[in-house]
């Protein structure tokens, strides 16, 4: 006897997997410089799972700790979405406006850039820069990003202190 029915109920066999349905892209992952392959899969315009890609030459469908968490930077429920200010020797977060804050971020850097610009050091030399403003960049920053605030902030602003650190 040739039975193939298998011991399973009907509420097992309509289970299926969360990802059936769903669109697959591909993308990087914003960590580190290795550049692992992430298959990102949507449905109805939202992320709903972010996976190592098992065809990448690179990770081979692997990713390390932070890499393997990156879904939760668009779905963790706790995560900031809108601007917090704490005011100099406040206790508190008080929420604000982007706009405030991108117009604020530009008027602090234009009035430290215009009060300690140095255009030549004591013995003459141009050196075109500022030693007050620093920027620090992290892991979420891709490669192209990077390009464009170096440019910005060493040669269109004179940025001494530039720095980047992956693994924030």
């Amino acid at each position: 006897m040739n039975d193939t029915r298998q011991p399973i109920s009907p509420d097992t066999a309509r289970k299926h997997s969360r990802l059936r349905g769903a669109a697959k892209s591909h993308s990087v992952c914003p960590y580190c410089a290795v550049g692992c392959s992430q298959n990102v899969y949507t449905k109805g315009g939202e992320v709903i799972d972010i996976e190592g890609d098992p065809e990448s030459p690179i990770n081979e469908g692997t990713l390390c700790p932070k890499g393997a968490n990156t879904f939760q930077l668009v779905s963790n429920p706790h995560r900031i979405t809108k601007v917090m200010y704490r005011a100099p020797y406040s206790d508190r977060w008080e929420e604000r406006p982007l706009d405030w804050a991108m117009d604020r971020i530009a008027r602090l850097v234009k009035e430290t850039r215009d009060r300690d610009f140095v255009e030549r050091s004591a013995e003459g030399i141009e050196v075109s820069h500022v030693k007050t403003i620093a920027h620090l960049g992290g892991a979420t920053l891709d490669n192209e990003e990077n390009y464009l605030i170096k440019k910005l902030f060493s040669g269109g602003l004179g940025f001494l202190a530039i720095e980047n650190q992956a693994r924030i």
